[in-house]
């Protein structure tokens, strides 16, 4: 694996681990693609710092769980929106 690459996995790990960030947002920091980042966390960084990967992946999987809770948050948002837009309509 290229040097450069190795750096980069490692340096994003480190951000991730220091700020709990998404891999939306280390992708729009380091300005690659969020598949670029992925791939650098979860597969190159197990090879690369066993150590940072532990740590990285519980951010993830805490990241995704919270992303399902924030999903149903909004969906029920969304209903109750459209239930008040349609009640103040029959009363109008």
């Amino acid at each position: 694996m290229r040097e450069f690459v190795e750096q980069r996995a490692i340096e994003e790990a480190n951000y991730i681990i220091q700020t709990g960030s998404t891999l939306r947002a280390v992708a729009k920091e380091f300005i690659v693609s969020k598949s670029t980042v992925h791939l650098d966390l979860a597969e190159r960084l197990k090879v690369i710092a066993p150590e940072l990967y532990t740590k990285v992946i519980i951010i993830l999987q805490n990241n995704k769980y919270e992303r399902s809770i924030r999903g149903g948050e909004a969906t029920r948002e969304k209903y109750r929106r459209l239930k008040t837009c349609r009640t103040r309509n029959v009363l109008a």
